[in-house]
């Protein structure tokens, strides 16, 4: 090769590329956190309410993957 000629390399695209496909694999994983603050009937279906809520917003949001609920475990005084 001579001085100052240079060697140039065609790297072919890749036609088959789908970022629809792409696009599911990046999902963010999400998860609530949900909790009450004692063992009161009412406060247990605010609990169920909460785990409802968030599961239910979680799931109807395309780029998220829901991960999860997360909850204090509720300790007798």
């Amino acid at each position: 090769m001579a001085m100052g000629q240079r060697t140039v390399s065609v790297i072919p695209a890749n036609p088959i590329y789908d970022f629809k496909e792409k696009a599911k694999i990046k999902k963010l994983r999400v998860a609530a956190y949900c909790r009450v603050s004692t063992e009161l009937e009412e406060q247990q279906s605010s609990y169920q309410a909460q785990v409802d809520y968030y599961t239910m917003e979680i799931m109807k949001n395309p780029g998220w993957k829901f991960a999860g609920i997360y909850a204090d475990e509720v300790r007798p005084d």
